[in-house]
């Protein structure tokens, strides 16, 4: 079904404050047959000095150093909170208008920031996914080891689909080091190795090669112990980074993953007592990084990246989207039966703020009655299909086509009202581990998409403020340009040039605002769903997108 186009304008909403981003509109999209409509509406960007010249590869840093810290907020930062991060953001470029990539999750976002590639390109679109090859019954999680390496051997090296920074700069003969408290670390530098020298990937304890354990765990003792909050890991990862992964030299490339204020955020909600002490904690592992550096003599001449993979909303609900299924008469559950999946069975796994369903033997006419059974639920956001279902949007709308994406995937309703912690942005959440008032994210609130991003060092400019969309995808290949690498493989993301110091005398890239709806008409209501994204030179940035079942009487139906 071709979509059809129509032009309309609307107010732009102010990133930096959250309590701005609401739903806006949909009670405004007229009844009808199903349709999608893409609006687009061109905005001038007043940033200085942005350049679409194609400039060479190459910046004047030696170095270049990506922090991240896991579930950040852009709005969390704050100089009673992270007074590190606010002093860095003075000396180099607050990115206030940046994007995790869909489905807002580490696993996901963590093969962006590595490849510099869309979900559906990379083959990552969920931390747990349905892979029959793996497991022909039940989910499992993209970053396990045994997981990645049976990939591999099934796919000849391709269990990511897009070669990471890592990969490439050892390539061209540059020292990597890999540093992360959490697992999804290992998407970063998965190759199994037996020579430190080809780059040391720690991830949540463990080590490539496997003989760099021991070194680190006579300095540092043995990876801490799983806690109320990841400080204690958080601590022993940057120690290691900052010690043994550094001592006789900083490579060319360093990535610490930090998994705080993720944790707090989950246990306690964002905004929380524990969370906002969690961030400090991350700041001052931030502060020791620094410090490093300057004790090496190496600060002037080191990018530093300080990014988020996700932002954060508050459960406002919990929902078995299994068991309203199977309540409405589908035979719908958390894994396939073992002897084999049947028709008419589906699976649905639960990643919190989106869920992927699988439908056996990819039955059409049963994935249409799934969707439009989805659309009468309140906790229903944004519908993809793999193929076309009147009021719901493709995969591809999403850039979340993978080869083994599932026949839908449900985006979880959100709304822009505020948690007891005060945080703005509350959500459904499919996740049972968690429940109401504490931290969710996955979903395709702005609070989830939006993400905190900082960068600073001798080629970035100084005190400046980027308001044009940027997203994780952009990190790879803006990182392989500063370290003057062209990858044989074009990335989906951009070298973000207007926020470098190169010299440009170009006017700014134009920023195009897109808007998709969708509406399905049933007997007594209509369904409506939209997307919003920018884009610039074909990067696409998925900003929000939220729908609502309107009855037929508030809508002037007969």
């Amino acid at each position: 079904m071709d979509p059809g186009y129509s032009l309309v304008t609307f107010r732009s909403r102010v990133v930096n404050n959250p309590v701005s981003l609401t739903f806006l509109h949909i009670n405004q999209l007229s009844p009808g047959n199903a349709m999608i409509r893409l609006v687009k509406l061109f905005t001038a960007v007043l940033f200085t000095l942005a350049s679409t010249v194609t400039l060479p590869a190459a910046g004047t840093a030696t170095h270049v150093v990506v922090v991240v810290w896991d579930g950040m907020r852009p709005d969390f930062v704050t100089l009673a909170t992270t007074p590190t991060l606010c002093n860095l953001a003075k000396r180099g470029v607050t990115f206030r208008n940046h994007h995790a990539a869909y489905p807002s999750m580490t696993e996901v976002n963590g093969t962006a920031l590595a490849t510099g590639a869309y979900p559906g390109e990379s083959g990552i679109i969920a931390n747990r996914e349905f892979r029959p090859a793996f497991n022909a019954s039940k989910r499992v999680g993209t970053e396990e080891l045994a997981v990645v390496r049976e990939g591999d051997e099934i796919t000849g090296g391709h269990y990511l689909n897009s070669p990471t920074v890592a990969e490439i700069l050892r390539s061209h003969g540059m020292r990597t080091a890999i540093a992360g408290a959490k697992g999804v670390a290992l998407l970063h530098d998965r190759a199994a190795r037996s020579e430190a020298s080809e780059g040391v990937n720690l991830y949540a304890g463990s080590t490539l090669p496997e003989s760099s354990a021991n070194v680190i765990t006579g300095l540092l003792g043995q990876f801490p112990a799983a806690d109320w909050t990841g400080t204690n890991r958080d601590l022993w990862t940057r120690r290691a980074l900052t010690g043994p992964l550094w001592e006789q030299d900083v490579p060319a490339f360093s990535l610490l993953w930090l998994s705080e204020p993720d944790h707090s955020q989950h246990e306690t909600g964002p905004g929380s007592p524990t969370s906002l002490a969690a961030i400090k904690h991350a700041d001052q592992n931030l502060a020791q990084v620094l410090a490093a550096l300057d004790q090496k003599g190496l600060r002037d001449t080191t990018d530093v990246i300080v990014v988020s993979d996700h932002g954060f909303s508050t459960i406002d609900q919990n929902v078995d989207v299994a068991a309203v299924l199977t309540a409405q008469g589908f035979h719908a559950g958390r894994e396939f039966p073992r002897g084999g999946a049947r028709g008419g069975d589906v699976m649905v796994v639960g990643n919190g703020g989106t869920v992927l369903l699988y439908v056996a033997g990819h039955d059409q006419t049963l994935i249409a009655k799934v969707v439009h059974c989805l659309q009468t639920q309140t906790f229903c956001g944004v519908l993809f299909t793999r193929e076309p279902v009147e009021g719901a949007f493709r995969l591809h709308d999403a850039r979340i086509d993978s080869p083994a994406a599932p026949d839908i995937v449900l985006a979880m309703h959100w709304k822009a009202d505020e948690s007891t912690n005060g945080a703005p942005g509350l959500v459904y959440s499919d996740y049972s581990q968690y429940g109401p008032g504490c931290g969710m994210h996955g979903s395709l609130s702005p609070f989830d998409m939006h993400n905190a991003c900082i960068a600073a060092g001798p080629d970035f400019r100084k005190g400046a403020q980027d308001d044009l969309p940027s997203g994780n995808i952009d990190i790879a290949p803006t990182v392989l340009w500063l370290l003057g690498v062209v990858p044989e493989h074009k990335p989906s993301g951009r070298v973000l040039r207007e926020a470098l110091t190169q010299p440009g005398n170009s006017p700014p890239p134009p920023c195009e605002t897109r808007r998709l709806e969708a509406s399905f008409r049933s007997i007594d209501s209509t369904w409506h769903q939209y997307l919003e994204c920018s884009e610039i030179n074909g990067v696409l940035y998925f900003d929000q997108g939220n729908g609502v079942l309107v009855p037929r009487q508030d809508i002037g139906g007969n």
